[in-house]
């Protein structure tokens, strides 16, 4: 395999790209096509300021639940992770790390953002830690680094961030009359109002709806009248996406006037606690899919995870920092239930399925081609290898399922589901390896020996499928 250059420089210009066929695929159609990242968690406030990061490790390593996952694994004591050792020091140990990381997709992506945007074409190690930090800490106090430069420098054209109902979308707004040239787009993420298992804070969440609807919310019916005033607030500035995360598909079948009573006595703090919580999750997740499919949004939805199973460390931490799983629970009867009764109604939005779990990919997809839809070109997909399976093994798996049973010339590709502002690279990660299965199998004879015919599939995956598909 010919991925590395020698033992000096980190990957040369052929990477992952196993044969002159992939090359000329990548080079000619993938590699200079814009970028639409339709889900991360990019902060808005940060691209609207646009400020210098504070370090390396600001960029590099807060919040990156991979790489301290990986230094736990190691043994690093905690203040050198999510602690309150110093930047360099937190780096340093990163460093440390990385060179046994080898066969993990951290490997590739750390080198990846070194070599892009940074020029660093060196292994990363403890040995030349010191020296790295330094020349990406000169590098980090240039015009040229700050946010929205590197969106720019990665050829972002367009992406969607995730955000609270109740978020005034301000920085969205500055970001929309600045000369900024990428287009950056809120998402509608309810979860925290349509599920909980903590009751005080689920009250809270309410209260910050109600101040943000202007809906005195006292039942479910009031609850989706304040989620669509922020539905119709959010679609004037520009959203066209919703998402939702599940450890397990809510049962829409359940809701009733018993629950309804009860859930109204719960809002007014006449009772601790809902006895029901799912139940109240699929009613009003399936109202809120028939606002989407209205307002002609695509909706999302996220499977298959398993939250938080380090009580300990969450106490001490918080959430998202390292501890979340692939699960196992079964759902994917429940989602064919909503999608049936949405779809009879004519009122099933574009749908994506993504789930952490690649025991259930062939269910999912096999799921996804049940309701697509004339006119649409895969109007329900199964998504993009998602979080642990965002890797080499993962990616293709997915994209062999997706082949194997639809169709992948209409699959909308890839996107970053982060919140760090080098992931882009995955874009790139992403392109070389299509670029690599289309030309790996044209070698073999097994596709069509037409570059052009070809290509054009490759940057539909890429790009165009994607452009379409959200109407951006």
């Amino acid at each position: 395999m010919k991925s590395f250059i020698n033992n000096k420089e980190v990957f040369g210009e052929s990477f992952l790209l196993e044969s002159a066929k992939a090359e000329n695929l990548y080079f000619s159609y993938a590699k200079d096509l814009p970028v639409i990242d339709y889900h991360n968690h990019l902060e808005p406030d940060v691209i609207a300021k646009n400020k210098n990061f504070r370090s390396p490790a600001a960029i590099w390593l807060d919040g990156d639940h991979y790489k301290w996952r990986a230094m736990r694994n190691f043994g690093v004591q905690e203040k050198f992770i999510s602690g309150n050792a110093t930047d360099e020091e937190k780096f340093n140990k990163w460093a440390e790390v990385v060179p046994y990381t080898l066969r993990n997709p951290l490997f590739h992506w750390t080198h990846l953002e070194l070599k892009n945007p940074f020029g660093i074409t060196e292994y990363l190690s403890g040995k030349n830690s010191e020296a790295v930090y330094s020349k990406m800490n000169d590098a980090l106090k240039s015009d040229n680094f700050r946010p929205q430069q590197l969106l720019q420098h990665f050829g972002v054209e367009i992406l969607c961030t995730t955000d609270d109902p109740s978020d005034n979308l301000e920085f969205h707004q500055d970001i929309k009359t600045s000369d900024f040239k990428t287009s950056v787009f809120p998402a509608f993420r309810p979860d925290v109002y349509i599920t909980f298992t903590d009751e005080e804070a689920y009250r809270k969440n309410v209260q910050k709806l109600e101040n943000a609807s202007g809906i005195a919310i006292q039942s479910a019916s009031d609850l989706l009248e304040a989620l669509y005033i922020r539905i119709n607030y959010f679609h004037d500035n520009g959203a066209r996406i919703s998402d939702h995360g599940f450890e397990f598909f809510p049962d829409t079948t359940k809701w009733n006037s018993t629950l309804d009573h009860e859930f109204r006595e719960f809002l007014a703090g006449n009772r601790k606690t809902f006895s029901d919580p799912e139940a109240l999750s699929g009613y009003l997740l399936k109202e809120l899919c028939k606002m989407y499919a209205a307002k002609g949004w695509v909706q999302q939805f996220h499977v298959g995870a398993t939250r938080n199973n380090n009580s300990k460390m969450l106490h001490r931490i918080g959430i998202n920092a390292g501890y979340d799983a692939i699960g196992e629970l079964y759902f994917a009867q429940r989602m064919s239930v909503m999608f049936d009764e949405l779809n009879a109604e004519d009122k099933l939005a574009k749908s994506i399925i993504y789930t952490l779990n690649p025991t259930l990919n062939e269910v999912l997809a096999t799921m996804a081609g049940n309701f697509n839809e004339e006119g649409i070109k895969g109007k329900v997909q199964f998504g993009a290898a998602w979080w642990f399976l965002d890797q080499l093994d993962g990616m293709e798996k997915q994209m062999n399922t997706v082949s194997n049973l639809g169709l992948i010339s209409t699959f909308i590709g890839m996107l970053t589901d982060s919140r760090s502002f080098l992931s882009f690279s995955r874009h790139e990660y992403f392109r070389r390896l299509v670029c690599n299965i289309f030309g790996s199998e044209m070698e073999k004879g097994l596709l069509p020996n037409d570059e052009e015919w070809v290509g054009k599939i490759i940057q539909d995956i890429c790009y165009y499928n994607t452009k379409n598909y959200f109407g951006f």
